[in-house]
C-alpha cells in the first residue's frame, strides 16, 4: 500500500526562484490529499504528473494567503478540465465566502459539486472516517485560528499464510473470519490462527504542522507519529522573529519532533531570505537527528511497517 507525500511548495510568504508557496500531496493508496494550496500550486501539480481531477480532499490549515491564493485557481481549471464528481474542502470558517465572493464577481460558477466542512475552533475532530484510515484535525499557535492535520491508516485483519491457502481449500465465508482472529475447523481437526496467518503491517501515521509557534500542546495529538512535518520559518538567530510572528525555528521543529518520538521530520515553510538551507538543517538535527529538508517536487515515501 502506497504512502507518499509529494512536496509541491516549501517557502513561506512569498515564492523563490527555487521554492513555491505551501502546499503538498499526500497519496494514503491511491486515494489523494492536497494540504494547502498557496499560489502556484496548480503548475506544480502538471510538473509532478499529479491528474487534477484524482484530489478529492483539500485540507485550508488556515486563512493566511501564502496557503490558500492558489484555490480558486486550481478549482477553476478543474472546472475547465470537465470535472463533475465532488470536491470536499477542510478549513475555517470563511473559506466557502472566499471563494463563492470571487465567482459572484467574475460571474463564474462550478458544474460539480463543493462541499466545507468546517474546523472546529480551539479543538481537536475527526474529520474524516475511512475504512482504511482516519483524519484527524487539531488546534496550532500561531497569529491567528490555524490547525494541523494527521493522516493515520487503520490496523488490518491478519494476512492468511499463502502455503495454508495453498493446501486447503477454504470456503470463501471462512476467510474473514480467519483474518479476524478465528481458528479454522476442517476434517475433524482445529488449526490454530497464530499458526495459519501473519501479522498485518503496523499502520503508518503522517502529521502536518504549519504554520505554528513552538508549542509542545500538540505534542499529544502527533506523538509516534512516523513521518512528521513541522514549519521551520527561522534560523536561532531570528528567535526573535520567530517568536514575534509565532512561527517556529528550525530548532524548535527538532525539538517537537524529539518529545513527540516522530520517526521522521521534515522541515519546510522556510523564509525566501534564506537561499541555502543548510543551516538550518544543521540546527534541526542538532535536536533531532533524523531531519530532512522539504525539497518542492521530492516525493518521501513511507515504507511498509511489519507487525
Amino acid at each position: 500500500m502506497r504512502f507518499e507525500l509529494t512536496i509541491l511548495g516549501s517557502s513561506s510568504a512569498i515564492p523563490t526562484m527555487d521554492r513555491n508557496l505551501t502546499s503538498q500531496v499526500l497519496n494514503i493508496n491511491e486515494k489523494f490529499f492536497m494540504l494547502d494550496c498557496g499560489d502556484g500550486t496548480q503548475l506544480q501539480i502538471r510538473r509532478q504528473k499529479i491528474k487534477f481531477q484524482r484530489i478529492n480532499h483539500i485540507f485550508i490549515s488556515h486563512l493566511h494567503g501564502d496557503h490558500f491564493f492558489g484555490l480558486i485557481g486550481l478549482l477553476s481549471t478543474m472546472q475547465l478540465l470537465g470535472r463533475t464528481n465532488g470536491l470536499n474542502i477542510y478549513g475555517p470558517k470563511g473559506i466557502d465566502e472566499i471563494i463563492n465572493m470571487q465567482l459572484k464577481i467574475t460571474g463564474s460558477y462550478f458544474k460539480f459539486p463543493v462541499e466545507y466542512h468546517f474546523l472546529a475552533s480551539g479543538k481537536s475532530e475527526r474529520i474524516i472516517e475511512g475504512s482504511d484510515f482516519y483524519v484527524d484535525a487539531f488546534p496550532v499557535k500561531h497569529s491567528i485560528e490555524a490547525w494541523g492535520f494527521l493522516f493515520s491508516e487503520r490496523h488490518l485483519p491478519r494476512n492468511i499464510k499463502k502455503s495454508f491457502v495453498k493446501k486447503h481449500d477454504i470456503p470463501i465465508d471462512q476467510f474473514d473470519k480467519i483474518k479476524a482472529g478465528a481458528d479454522y475447523m476442517a476434517n475433524g481437526k482445529t488449526y490454530p490462527n497464530e499458526e495459519i496467518t501473519e501479522d498485518p503491517p503496523e499502520p503508518r501515521s503522517y502529521a502536518y504542522c504549519s504554520d505554528t509557534a513552538y508549542s509542545e500542546d500538540i505534542i499529544p495529538y502527533i506523538r509516534n507519529c512516523d513521518l512528521l512535518y513541522h514549519e521551520a520559518t527561522f534560523a536561532d538567530d531570528k528567535q526573535k522573529e520567530a517568536d514575534e510572528k509565532l512561527h517556529s525555528t528550525a530548532r524548535e521543529a527538532g525539538r517537537i519532533a524529539q518529545k513527540a518520538n516522530a520517526g521522521k521530520l521534515l522541515i519546510g515553510h522556510f523564509s525566501a531570505r534564506y537561499k541555502k538551507l543548510e543551516k538550518l538543517l544543521e540546527e534541526a538535527r542538532e535536536e533531532f537527528p533524523n531531519t530532512h529538508l522539504a525539497v518542492d517536487g521530492k516525493t518521501y515515501k513511507l515504507p511498509v511497517k511489519k507487525g
